[in-house]
């Protein structure tokens, strides 16, 4: 495998689909079964100090990522200020873990579905295992997608077709603000300057920036799907049984 050579030690460089990709993939999907398939056992569980602890451990890694890009002076104001759709996701994910808030699960779910789902498929890495970056990356990701998760079958939340409007908004607020970051620090958060330079979903999607207008036609049709597929079942007129956290 390639490497690259910084501060006088080895890295491997990562690889799409090489053999420690696939294992994270696997490990993702041995999660998410026993996550679907045991959500019952698991809701008689106490669940409490395991939330604030992921929510703890996701909080350390961000954070101990940044100190390694600084400590390695790579961190830039293009390209390491936490506002990508995934950095938002991952703050989402904390405040959900410690506050249960109905309209943070809202925007989670859709945004982890959509948007981890996708990286982990196709990540943006350099650093293959065991890399911090590489651990920061997968872990992050993972548990995004596995915390949206855990409070549709575990806690019983459930998407409405209002919570598709209540994300298409959310995003839509973000967006310019990351339009003008960009702007100011040379940019490219959330792909909106031009393409990622690694094979992604948006080399199908035209070029820019018509792929942005693309991305809001698929975000809405994507986020239709989700609701349909997540949404309450054989209780209609029913939004969710702990409607009092939203």
């Amino acid at each position: 495998m390639t490497k690259v050579t910084i501060y006088n030690d080895q890295y491997r460089i990562f690889e799409m689909f090489s053999i420690s990709h696939f294992i994270v993939l696997l490990l993702f999907l041995f999660g998410t079964f026993v996550l679907f398939f045991y959500r019952h056992n698991l809701n008689q569980l106490k669940w409490r100090p395991i939330e604030i602890g992921i929510a703890l451990s996701l909080l350390f890694f961000e954070l101990t990522f940044h100190v390694w890009l600084l400590a390695s002076s790579y961190w830039n104001a293009s390209d390491s200020i936490p506002i990508e759709l995934c950095s938002i996701s991952l703050f989402l994910t904390i405040i959900l873990l410690l506050t249960g808030k109905k309209i943070v699960y809202e925007w989670l779910l859709f945004t982890a579905l959509l948007g981890a789902t996708q990286a982990l498929i196709t990540p943006v890495l350099v650093y293959d295992f065991p890399h911090i970056r590489f651990f920061y990356f997968f872990y992050t990701h993972i548990m995004m997608i596995w915390v949206a998760l855990y409070f549709t079958w575990v806690k019983g939340y459930r998407p409405t077709l209002r919570s598709v409007g209540k994300v298409f908004v959310f995003l839509n607020v973000v967006l310019p603000i990351v339009m003008v970051v960009n702007k100011l620090v040379d940019g490219n958060y959330m792909f909106l300057s031009h393409k990622p330079r690694t094979p992604s979903l948006l080399d199908y999607l035209g070029p820019h920036p018509w792929y942005i207008l693309s991305l809001e036609g698929l975000l809405l049709l994507l986020s239709l799907v989700v609701w349909f597929f997540f949404r309450e079942k054989g209780n209609k007129g029913n939004d969710h049984k702990i409607h009092d956290k939203s």
